[in-house]
């Protein structure tokens, strides 16, 4: 009964953090962690996308997996693979615009054509 309770606990703390990138169209993934005073303001302002917030320090698995190493970090997906990455700099700051971020969207729109 225990293992049980054990495994149902696990089963529902990974469905309750499971934040999926979805592996289709354009995604604009902001990977930050509650801690950060840090953030992209302007990602629900980006046009032509799905955005997306990841705290790290509850799904740890997106950190191993997309192998973030500072916050914010904002990542483009396109059907689900990395096309570009935006790494705060050592001061945990987003240095890149609304109209950088969005030009790569953009860019991969017009590629998948």
């Amino acid at each position: 009964m225990k293992y049980a309770i054990t495994f149902l606990f696990i089963c529902l703390t990974t469905l309750i953090n499971a934040q999926d990138i979805s592996g289709t169209g354009i995604e604009v993934v902001e990977f930050n962690a509650s801690f950060s005073q840090s953030k992209c303001e302007f990602l629900e302002d980006l046009e032509d996308c799905e955005t997306l917030r990841i705290d790290i320090l509850s799904n740890a698995a997106a950190q191993k997996e997309y192998k973030i190493v500072v916050v914010p970090t904002v990542i483009i997906f396109s059907d689900g693979e990395e096309i570009q990455r935006f790494q705060a700099n050592i001061m945990m700051a987003l240095e890149a615009t609304q109209d950088e971020i969005q030009d790569a969207i953009n860019e991969a729109i017009m590629t998948g054509f």
